[in-house]
C-alpha cells in the first residue's frame, strides 16, 4: 500500500528521498527489484523481566543485563517470542478509522514508509522514543490489534514494545508490492505471457463442492468441532492425538471424506493452465484430492499435506490405496491394518481383552465418535496397527518432495505465483510465497484478502466466479458444467487499495415481462461505472443455462 501514501500528511514530517539504512522500493520495476531486498534481522533476543524485546540492532529501549544473566534468557528467547505471537491478532487495514490508539489508513502507510525509508532504529528513534506516537497506536500501523489484556488493565505503553519490536520485524521481512501491476487486465496480460507458473491452493477452491473450508467463521470445519471438547479444534489433525486415540479424528473423518469425482471451476482452471503449458506446480494444501479427479498430472502437482489418496498403518507402515479404508470411515468403524491382522493370526496368538483382577472383562469406553476401545493397551496382547489416511497431521514433517521440488527445481523457472483460496496461515506452506525471488509478480484470489502478505493483485470474491471471469477475459474456454455461458460479473476496485479487486456475481430476477431484470441498472454509462462485464443484452430466461451454478454463486 506504500504507492498510496506519497502525499505528505499534515503534523507528520517528511519522509527522507534518500534511504539511511533501508532502501524503500516501492518504485522499481520488476527488473531493478533486488530479489532479496529485505534486511537481515538477527535472532530476537529479550530481557530478563520479558518487558522489551529488541533484535542486536537495539531499536527499542532497554534497561541494563548482566553479561552474566545472558544464558538465563537466551534459552527463553524463542518461548517468549512464540506467546507474544500467539497473542497477536491481525487488524487489517480496511478496520483503520483513525482515533487516539488506532491509525487512519494513511498515517499507516506513512509509518511503513518511514520504516523502510530511515531503518527500524531511527525510526523508533522518531516515533515512541520522541513521544510522537505511542507504542500501542504504532501497533496498528502494522496490522497488529493491541491485545485486550494489556487495554483492559491500563498498561503502560512500555508493555507494548515486545509487540511491536516483532511488528516491525514482521514488516521490514514483508516482500514490497510490485507497482505496475494493478489492475485485473494486468492479471489477465501476467497469466497469459507467463509460462512457469506456481499456484497455491487452499480449502477454498472447493468449497463450491460443499466441502467446508478449516477456517471460516460458523461454517468452517474448525468451528464445527466445538462439540468435542477440545482445547483447540486442530488436535483433530495432531499426530500425538491420532496416536492417543484415534476415534477423534475418525469422529469427523467422514465429514472430510471425499465422496465425488466431480470438481470445481477453479480446479478445471488449473487444469486449463497446465493444459496449455504455463503450469509449473500446483502446491495444494487440500486432502480431498480432487486434484486426481480434475486431471492435473503427478508430477505437476504436490500434495503438501498429503491425501486420502493412500493410507498407512501407523505401526508397520504397510500402505494401501485410500479407497479400501473408505467402508470402514463411512460406517463409523476404526480400519485395521490387515497385514497385521494377517500376521497375528498366523502367529496364533490370542487376542483377548484383559481381564480385570476379579475375574470379568474390563468395561469399554466409548470414543469421541463412540467407538469402542480397550481401557488400556499392554505389550503381551497383540494388536493390529490403525490404517491412517496419509494426510500430513500436526506433527509430523511435510513429504520430501515438498522442499526437493520449491529449492531445486521451481525457485529458479517460476515466472508468476497465483495463490487462491487459503489465508496462508499453516507453515511451512506459508512460507512458500516470501521464499520465491520477490521480483516474480503474485496475485491473490479469496474471499478476503490477507495483511501479512503483500500481493500485487487482490482478486477478492468466490474463487470460480474470479477464474471464469479472468478467462473470459483472456479468450479462453473454461469448459465447466458449473460455468454459465451468460454469465454478468460485476468488477469493482476497493476503496482505498486500487489493486484489489471485487468480484461479485450479478443476480438475475425474473418478472412477469419475458425477460429478467439485472439488479445493476443496465444503462451503458451505469453499467460501465459499477464495472459490470458480460452481454449487453439480457437473455431470455428460456436461454438461461447452468441454473444451479446460477444459484450457488449469486450474490445473497
Amino acid at each position: 500500500m506504500e504507492h498510496l501514501v506519497d502525499a505528505q500528511l499534515p503534523g507528520l514530517p517528511p519522509i527522507p528521498s534518500k534511504a539511511m539504512a533501508f532502501e524503500t522500493s516501492s518504485d522499481l520495476s520488476p527488473d531493478e527489484f533486488d530479489s532479496d531486498p529485505e534486511p537481515e534481522l538477527e535472532d530476537t533476543i529479550v530481557t530478563r523481566a520479558g518487558s522489551v524485546i529488541h533484535t542486536t540492532d537495539s531499536y527499542l529501549p532497554t534497561e541494563p543485563v548482566d553479561d552474566a544473566d545472558d544464558n538465563d534468557f537466551d534459552d527463553d528467547a524463542s518461548d517468549i517470542d512464540s506467546l507474544i505471537i500467539d497473542s497477536m491478532e491481525e487488524l487489517r487495514d480496511e478496520s483503520l478509522k483513525g482515533g487516539p490508539n488506532t491509525c487512519t489508513l494513511e498515517e499507516a502507510g506513512y509509518y511503513r514508509r518511514l520504516l523502510r525509508s530511515i531503518g527500524p532504529q531511527e525510526f523508533c528513534a522518531q516515533t515512541v522514543e520522541s513521544g510522537s506516537v505511542t507504542a500501542r497506536k504504532l501497533l496498528t500501523a502494522f496490522g497488529i490489534r493491541p491485545p485486550e489484556y494489556l487495554v483492559e488493565s491500563n498498561a503502560s505503553d512500555e508493555e507494548y514494545y515486545p509487540f511491536l519490536s516483532l511488528a516491525i520485524s514482521r514488516e521490514l521481512s514483508k516482500r514490497l508490492k510490485l507497482t505496475n501491476y494493478n489492475t485485473v487486465d494486468d492479471a489477465v496480460e501476467l497469466i497469459k505471457k507467463s509460462k512457469n507458473i506456481i499456484v497455491l491452493t487452499g480449502a477454498g477452491i472447493s468449497t463450491s463442492l460443499g466441502i467446508p473450508d478449516f477456517r471460516s467463521k460458523n461454517t468452517g470445519l474448525y468451528d464445527q468441532l466445538a462439540h468435542l471438547g477440545l482445547n483447540d479444534p486442530q488436535e483433530v489433525f495432531d499426530i500425538h492425538t491420532f496416536r492417543r486415540d484415534p476415534t477423534i479424528f475418525f469422529s469427523v473423518a467422514k465429514d472430510i471424506l471425499p465422496s465425488t469425482k466431480r470438481f470445481t471451476p477453479t480446479h478445471a482452471f488449473i487444469r486449463l493452465l497446465q493444459d496449455k503449458g504455463k503450469l509449473l506446480t500446483n502446491y495444494s494444501q487440500n486432502i480431498d484430492n480432487i486434484e486426481a479427479a480434475a486431471g492435473i498430472l503427478p508430477e505437476k502437482l504436490i500434495q503438501c499435506h498429503g491425501s486420502f489418496a493412500t493410507a498407512s498403518c501407523v505401526e508397520c507402515h504397510y500402505k494401501v490405496p485410500g479407497e479400501t479404508i473408505y467402508d470402514d470411515i463411512k460406517a463409523g468403524r476404526i480400519p485395521n491394518c490387515e497385514r497385521c491382522t494377517s500376521l497375528l493370526q498366523a502367529e496364533k496368538r490370542p487376542r483377548k481383552r484383559k481381564r480385570s483382577r476379579n475375574g470379568q472383562d474390563k468395561k469399554r469406553r466409548r470414543g469421541a465418535s463412540g467407538y469402542s476401545t480397550d481401557d488400556d493397551e499392554s505389550d503381551d496382547v497383540p494388536q493390529a496397527g490403525v490404517m491412517k489416511p496419509d494426510i500430513t497431521f500436526f506433527g509430523e514433517a511435510l513429504p520430501d518432495t515438498f522442499s526437493d521440488r520449491l529449492t531445486g527445481h521451481d525457485r529458479d523457472l517460476v515466472d508468476l505465483v497465483i495463490v487462491i483460496g487459503t489465508s496462508l496461515k499453516v507453515a511451512p506452506v506459508s512460507e512458500v510465497v516470501p521464499y520465491l525471488p520477490a521480483n516474480i509478480p503474485q496475485m491473490y484470489i479469496s474471499m478476503q484478502p490477507v495483511t501479512h502478505v503483500n500481493f500485487d493483485i487482490d482478486l477478492l470474491g468466490e474463487c470460480d466466479v474470479v477464474v471464469a471471469e479472468i478467462c473470459r477475459r483472456a479468450g479462453w474456454d473454461l469448459k465447466h458444467s458449473m460455468v454459465g455461458d451468460n454469465k454478468l460479473i460485476g468488477i469493482k476496485p476497493q476503496e482505498g487499495f486500487p489493486s484489489r479487486h471485487i468480484f461479485t456475481s450479478l443476480k438475475i430476477e425474473k418478472e412477469a415481462s419475458t425477460e429478467p431484470k439485472i439488479r445493476t441498472e443496465d444503462s451503458a454509462e451505469t453499467r460501465k461505472s459499477n464495472g459490470v462485464h458480460g452481454p449487453k443484452k439480457r437473455t431470455p430466461p428460456t436461454e438461461m443455462k447452468n441454473e444451479v451454478f446460477e444459484k450457488e454463486l449469486e450474490i445473497r
